[in-house]
């Protein structure tokens, strides 16, 4: 699957699809409405400094009473597929019995998008574990992934026969890591075991939905999405900044990679961590049960590429600390790698987005060239990149009468992100790459979890106090380049 050059443009390949993101709780609102409970975004959000602004997803971008408009806007868009995701705090609340109600939303979602002419590409879990099931232990005990089981069945006894592509997990490293060890995410815990554990179960709920879904299904697309970095040492020629760069890939990259792909964590990695921490290690090890990396290893057919920027690492801390990509939130966190010690980041230059989030487009051609190269390829597995895009300060400009009123926004930076990152996708599928969709990172401005409503996204603005959606100047490049199919 290549793509094609000539003269004035570069061409996507054959079937390459081209879409956009969303996840649940970060536009759906109706946080309470029609049997939904609480999922440790909505207990999380609650707690002092936690998120920007003290924001939450309650009314978010109200996207469950606006769902059959937001349709009609992807269709306007020209996009063919969407990336979305079920809340597992509607369909199965308290991680109970099934909710008619919330399972009804879906379905009519899906029966929008196959309305338009969109394929829907369903995610079953974005961060958002029923609160009643984090009281007991959450991903942290093997019960979850049993709970999560269920709760993949019951929307394959619902969608199974329209919907044909399923991912299960979005970014583990996120959910496990982020959430569990660093306390910047749901459910905000800082703790090295509490992080490996959930890990596990995260990967040991995926790899036995996949199993149960081949075999109802053998006709299914089935995955899971992974974020990743590109980890480059601050100077090549000095041993201990190799030897962070293997660290840091260990513990975003490889981590996951290895037991989906090659049924094992990384050996070199779980050293790393019992030379800090060999109590959490001892707990991970205990839990990793006989038969559970067979399971995590199930093989998949698409592999979901989330990546947004690389890191430059050092061994010693720069004289001169970069800007931080994280929130200034009051709540105190922690870094979330397990074995953190001499990870430092550093300064190198490139052009930043309105989060601090460097602007590396080459780091995805590497990326995928690398996963493609090392994992995929061998497996029979083809890649899509699930998630790329860009927080920036969007220039809202108020029209006059004369000019059609509402709003014009003007946001050349992001459409040049858009366009700078899906050159670097055509690199690698030039290289040979079986890379077979992308999806921009957001369809709609919405909440940004810890960042609350004060970065935005999206290539669709949405005005928070009228939930009126303005396409931006990005989205409708991204249509024109949709409707080309060439850059």
């Amino acid at each position: 699957m290549t793509a094609t050059t000539d003269a004035t443009r570069r061409r996507f390949p054959d079937g390459f699809l081209f879409g956009a993101a969303t996840a649940a709780y970060q536009i759906e609102g109706a946080a309470f409405e029609d049997g939904r409970r609480a999922s440790i975004w909505d207990a999380f959000t609650r707690v002092p400094g936690a998120v920007t602004g003290g924001d939450n997803g309650d009314v978010a971008c109200d996207h469950y009473h606006r769902m059959p408009q937001d349709v009609a806007l992807m269709r306007e868009l020209g996009l063919q597929t969407y990336r979305f995701s079920t809340s597992w705090a509607r369909v199965r609340p308290d991680g109970g019995p099934v909710n008619p109600a919330g399972v009804d939303f879906y379905s009519r979602l899906v029966d929008e998008l196959l309305g338009a002419g969109i394929k829907p590409w369903l995610t079953l879990y974005h961060w958002d574990l029923p609160q009643a099931l984090e009281e007991l232990g959450g991903w942290t005990v093997r019960e979850t992934s049993d709970r999560f089981t269920e709760y993949a069945l019951s929307l394959h006894d619902a969608l199974g026969d329209r919907v044909t592509t399923w991912t299960t997990l979005n970014e583990p490293w996120c959910a496990s890591f982020l959430s569990y060890t660093g306390g910047e995410h749901a459910p905000g815990h800082q703790s090295v075991a509490e992080g490996l554990l959930a890990s596990h179960h995260l990967l040991l709920g995926h790899g036995q939905v996949v199993r149960e879904l081949r075999a109802r299904d053998a006709s299914l697309d089935l995955g899971l999405t992974l974020n990743h970095t590109v980890a480059d040492p601050a100077d090549p020629q000095n041993p201990a900044d190799v030897d962070a760069v293997r660290r840091l890939d260990g513990q975003f990259n490889r981590w996951f990679l290895d037991p989906v792909f090659r049924g094992s964590y990384p050996a070199d990695i779980i050293e790393d961590v019992r030379a800090v921490d060999a109590a959490a290690v001892a707990r991970f090890e205990a839990a990793v049960q006989e038969g559970d990396l067979e399971v995590i290893a199930a093989p998949i057919d698409t592999l979901g590429v989330n990546y947004y920027h690389g890191d430059l690492v050092s061994a010693e801390p720069p004289a001169t600390p970069p800007v931080s990509g994280a929130p200034a939130n009051a709540r105190p966190t922690r870094s979330p790698y397990p074995a953190p010690d001499g990870l430092h980041s550093v300064e190198r230059g490139l052009p930043r987005t309105a989060q601090n989030w460097e602007v590396q487009p080459e780091g995805l051609t590497r990326l995928l060239r690398r996963i493609w190269d090392d994992y995929a390829a061998a497996a029979g597995t083809v890649l899509a990149v699930t998630e790329n895009g860009a927080a920036y300060d969007d220039a809202v400009t108020v029209l006059d009468a004369a000019g059609g009123g509402g709003v014009r926004i003007d946001d050349a930076d992001r459409a040049e992100f858009l366009r700078a990152h899906l050159a670097a996708t055509l690199d690698a599928a030039d290289a040979g790459v079986d890379v077979r969709g992308f999806f921009y990172w957001s369809l709609l401005d919405n909440f940004e979890w810890a960042w609350g409503y004060d970065k935005r996204f999206g290539i669709v603005h949405v005005d928070y106090d009228t939930q009126v959606r303005t396409v931006k100047h990005s989205g409708h490049e991204y249509s024109r380049i949709i409707r080309d199919r060439a850059l």
